[in-house]
This record gives structure tokens, sequence and C-alpha cells, in this order.
């Protein structure tokens, strides 16, 4: 049932990573058509605001796909020294150290959208953006951060429970085709 569920994990983010290249893509058209338009007296205006908005949102949702491909960067000096045991050691150290960090941001990141809705703040620019609608995205994006590295995190105590220490190399531990 573990892997079924680490499998879906690493599908949902991988469609995900998907559709934060299609916002980064899009960003791009935009921006592009921006300049473009410019030469012919016709500019959009806020594609710099824009630009940055779809960047923090594609780097919060992206990360969970960078997680569940092994790709964080990670100091395998010593790891890499380690039998199956002391690697899964290494691991699990490594991912409870990531949801640990995950979990505190997303919950940190709370309170800047709860003011924001509080205060029904926009954007000081001249599309006046309403912060939510970013920032709600942006929230969203880092708390399934913490859900997929919390998901990833037990199924690693679990297999280490169980003794399975080749299995937590297997979704945890370092990709080997670096």
């Amino acid at each position: 049932m573990m892997k079924r569920l680490l499998s879906w994990l690493q599908r949902m983010n991988e469609g995900l990573a998907v559709a934060a290249g299609i916002l980064l893509l899009t960003s791009v058209a935009v921006t592009l058509f921006d300049i473009i338009a410019r030469r012919f007296h016709m500019a959009l205006g806020g594609t710099d605001e824009l630009s940055g908005y779809a960047m923090a949102i594609a780097t919060s949702w992206g990360i969970s796909y960078a997680l569940t491909s092994m790709a964080h960067v990670r100091i395998d000096l010593l790891r890499a020294r380690c039998a199956s045991r002391g690697q899964a050691l290494f691991d699990t150290v490594a991912i409870l150290s990531l949801a640990g960090v995950a979990t505190v941001i997303a919950y940190r990141v709370w309170p800047v959208l709860a003011k924001t809705i509080k205060f029904n703040s926009t954007a000081n620019t001249t599309l006046e953006t309403p912060l939510w609608i970013p920032q709600s995205l942006w929230l969203a994006g880092w708390m399934w951060f913490a859900v997929s590295s919390i998901i990833i995190a037990i199924s690693v105590l679990i297999y280490v429970a169980k003794g399975n220490f080749e299995e937590v190399n297997e979704f945890a531990g370092m990709r080997s085709d670096t």
C-alpha cells in the first residue's frame, strides 16, 4: 500500500510540475508579447508583477516535484560510504528535517495571507492585484510541499522500523543517475 501511495504522490507531483511549467511559459509569452508590443506603443504593463507571482507560485508547487524526483541538493559525502542501514539513517534525518522545515514554512505563510485578506490588500502597482489571489496559490504550494514531505517521512519511518533499508533508498535516497 505504501508503494502505491508514493507512486501516486510522484505522479501527482509530475502533473503539478507540468502545470507550474505551463504557468512559467505563459509568463514568458506574455512578457515577450509586452516587449514586442512596446515597439508599437501598445504595452500591456504589469508583466513584471505577474511574472513575479508566476515565479513564486511555480516555485512553491515545483519543490514537491523536486522532492519526489529526489532532485533536492544533498551532501552525501558520509552517506555514500555507508551500507544501506547507514544510508537509510541519513535519509531519515534528511526527510524528517525537510518535512519539519516545509511544515514550519507552510504554517508561517498563513499569517501573511490572513493579513492580506483582513485588510483587503492590493498590490501597490497599476494593476492593483488583490494579493489574496497569488498568495493563496503560493500558500497552497507550500502546504502541498509539507504534505508531500510528511507522507514520505512517514513512509521512511515505517520502512526503517521494518528494517527495509533498501526501500528507503528507492524513494528518499539519492538519485542513481547523478
